[in-house]
């Protein structure tokens, strides 16, 4: 019992002194937290400014022409495959339209933009908003060679991916749907591009880039993916639309017509969809490459870069010239 009564109070005593270094760390806790508050933490929802979107395509154009050759043309053959997909959805949509023709581009433009938000988001190497790289080059952060390379690279690139597109839609008899009417609207839109005038052909290519690349300069102002998409609708509605165009996408229709244009239904089907008996004489290989591609390249390359790139580049990265003058007076005035 006396042991057990001398006992009690070591325990209290080791209890009372393993308290202590507690109470002594948690005053410290309380004292740090007293004198280092935290910060709350503020997220910036608004868009980038302009200058800042020329800053971003900046840096994203020296990474550009950083990629290796076999990532850019792997990429460039997945952007050749979404603005396809984009070009087809766009075919099937309007094929049986019964609506007014404004309405009925319109619609087609919103739902080909599926082929951009795949490139942008998805992330693909598209040679026509690469023209933008042009920023890079005239901001002496991209070489020449840099930006010819990723031009071909992609553009190759772009042509197969389109290509396998064809094939496989021809092979998935998607353009029998509807009584052969999506075949039907294939055909026709191929046989308008290749019987377009050299003048008219680049005129509509550069109005279409300059388009397309204000839709990748608007999403470069987003940060997050639906401001991207929101950003990307309009401005690729609007070139679809209009009629204007894009080389890349000829690279789906115009094939996609090549190819079906020898099949009787379908010829049959477009010429009760036009009302009158088609001359398919352009409708070739050569008439795709030297009628459209061509003159579409061209316009393409002079709207995406002087009337986008350079001129963004112009009004915000350009260096500051400073220009002071020194004007002597002949005849000083006299101090009063």
């Amino acid at each position: 019992m006396a042991e057990s009564k001398a006992a009690k109070p070591a325990k209290t005593a080791k209890s009372t002194k393993a308290a202590k270094p507690a109470k002594v760390t948690k005053r410290a806790k309380v004292a740090k937290s007293a004198k280092a508050p935290k910060r709350a933490q503020i997220f910036d929802l608004d868009a980038y400014s302009p200058s800042q979107i020329a800053s971003r395509i900046d840096a994203v154009a020296l990474v550009k022409a950083k990629y290796s050759t076999a990532q850019t043309f792997w990429m460039g053959i997945n952007a050749g495959v979404y603005i396809a997909l984009g070009a087809q959805f766009a075919t099937l949509v309007i094929s049986d339209s019964t609506l007014h023709s404004g309405l009925t581009s319109i619609i087609a433009g919103i739902v080909f933009s599926l082929g951009l938000i795949l490139v942008v988001v998805g992330g693909a190497e598209l040679f026509t908003g690469n023209c933008l790289i042009i920023i890079g080059y005239v901001d002496k952060k991209v070489t020449g060679k840099e930006v010819l390379d990723n031009w071909s690279i992609s553009f190759t690139g772009n042509l197969i991916g389109s290509l396998i597109v064809v094939y496989l839609m021809y092979q998935s008899h998607q353009w029998e749907f509807f009584h052969d009417m999506v075949g039907a609207k294939a055909l026709l839109i191929a046989n308008k591009k290749v019987n377009l005038s050299f003048e008219a052909a680049f005129a509509r290519g550069v109005l279409c880039n300059a388009m397309v690349c204000l839709a990748v300069w608007l999403c470069f102002s987003a940060r997050n993916v639906a401001d991207k998409i929101i950003s990307l609708v309009f401005p690729v509605a609007g070139f679809i639309a209009s009629g204007f165009e894009h080389c890349v996408a000829n690279m789906y229709f115009i094939p996609m017509g090549v190819v079906l244009k020898t099949n009787p239904e379908v010829l049959a089907a477009a010429e009760k969809m036009a009302g009158k008996t088609l001359n398919l004489s352009q409708l070739t290989w050569t008439g795709f490459a030297i009628n459209n591609q061509i003159p579409v390249i061209l316009g393409n390359v002079v709207g995406g870069v002087i009337l986008v790139g350079i001129m963004f580049w112009f009004v915000y990265l350009r260096p500051k010239i400073n220009i002071s003058f020194n004007i002597k007076e002949d005849f000083p005035q006299g101090r009063k």
